[in-house]
């Protein structure tokens, strides 16, 4: 039976699904953590994300500095940096609380150490981490469902309908349920309700992070938008690149991110198997 605690208020659901829409594209989430220790002119980019097509950066930067995380300096007609704005400087540490769940619930294949031989998780990049956790909490409903799970513990499907889709009729939940079902975040109770799996339950800390950083006061911009036909005069001396992480910070009991963590392997199809946690 369901209980009567009450559902996520509509800013929080509200802001959390706008954050989500905003990392979903994909390798934005690419994009945004390699401008994170650093700005970086556009022809700065190529080295760093080399597996992205001709024509796949420009709208990517597009979309971040339109979403108000990266800006847009200018300082002459050819001599453009792309960094972040405060508002997604303060987005840096949830990303990292997502890239620690991500790390933590999601299925990864077992290889072969180099060293011993002996089979191991495989290593995924925080990015990578970031892309795969996104994906299951993207599509249409799943984060309303979520939350209301999140509340009540156990809800019927005619409950869930209600309060996560509302002015859809019954038979409309299931589809996104049984998507939920499949990808280990929720499980038939076995009563006739759903409730949350323990990867599903973990996700709590991720939605607290997620909003807290959507209704925080936006942050005063660090320079001029894409917008602004103002220039700036040229840095005298070109700063030397930094050699730090693409994200510095480490969630509480998470993994330890190394420089170069970013892009510590290729980037492969994400394959499903059969267990080892939530599907990428």
């Amino acid at each position: 039976m369901a209980t009567t605690a009450p559902p996520a208020t509509p800013n929080d659901l509200l802001g959390v699904t706008k954050t989500l829409d905003l990392l979903a594209p994909r390798w934005s989430v690419w994009v945004l953590m390699t401008v994170s220790s650093q700005p970086l002119r556009y022809a700065e980019f190529k080295p760093r994300l080399s597996w992205l097509a001709d024509g796949q950066l420009h709208p990517r930067l597009r979309h971040l500095t339109n979403a108000g995380v990266i800006e847009r300096t200018e300082y002459a007609p050819r001599h453009v940096t792309y960094g972040l704005t405060g508002r997604g400087a303060a987005l840096l540490p949830v990303l990292s609380v997502i890239a620690s769940w991500g790390d933590t619930y999601l299925e990864k294949e077992l290889v072969a150490n180099k060293h011993t031989g002996e089979l191991e998780p495989e290593r995924i990049a925080p990015a990578q981490n970031i892309d795969d956790a996104v994906a299951l909490l993207v599509p249409r409903h799943a984060t309303p469902i979520l939350f209301s799970l999140q509340a009540r513990g156990i809800a019927t499907a005619k409950t869930l309908a209600t309060e996560a889709m509302p002015g859809y009729g019954l038979t409309a939940v299931y589809k996104p349920l049984e998507r939920l079902v499949t990808d280990g975040l929720v499980t038939a109770s076995g009563t006739g309700g759903y409730q949350l799996t323990a990867s599903g339950r973990a996700l709590a800390p991720v939605f607290q992070a997620i909003s807290a950083w959507a209704t925080a006061p936006s942050q005063n911009r660090s320079g001029p938008w894409a917008t602004t036909p103002t220039r700036l005069p040229a840095p005298a001396v070109p700063a030397a690149p930094a050699v730090r992480p693409a994200l510095t910070t480490t969630p509480p009991g998470g993994p330890a991110w190394q420089p170069g963590d970013l892009f510590s392997h290729q980037i492969p199809a994400r394959p499903i198997s059969p267990a080892g946690g939530p599907r990428r």
